[in-house]
């Protein structure tokens, strides 16, 4: 798994490419950690390149938005497609998420 992340009004914004698994969920969850360390409190995570997530990476996410939550912050995810929209399905996580197609379209909602 490789982050980048980047910032866009204040918002930050982790692109991460390959998988998000037992293996590596633990580090997203600590780069988030630091952003809100940071006092970065509003997060997009772009799954555009993600090919596969299992359940630790759906925990990382569960926990950061919560951490978020507690400073009225918030995390926000981006294109997801394939196996990985499947299972945001499966799991009935497009409900408990903000999912957008697109970047601007989640930057935007941080304003509104």
């Amino acid at each position: 798994m490789e982050i980048k992340v980047r910032e866009v009004d204040g918002i930050t914004i982790f692109n991460i490419e390959g998988e998000i698994d037992l293996y590596n969920a633990p580090t997203l969850k600590d780069e988030i950690k630091k952003k809100i360390e940071e006092q970065k409190y509003n997060i997009i995570i772009n799954l555009e390149k993600v090919s596969y997530i299992d359940s630790s990476g759906i925990g990382a996410l569960i926990s950061s938005l919560s951490n978020l939550k507690k400073y009225q912050g918030g995390l926000k995810i981006t294109n997801v497609t394939g196996s990985v929209r499947k299972v945001f399905e499966l799991t009935k996580l497009t409900s408990f998420f903000e999912i957008y197609e697109q970047d601007d379209q989640a930057i935007a909602s941080f304003s509104s």
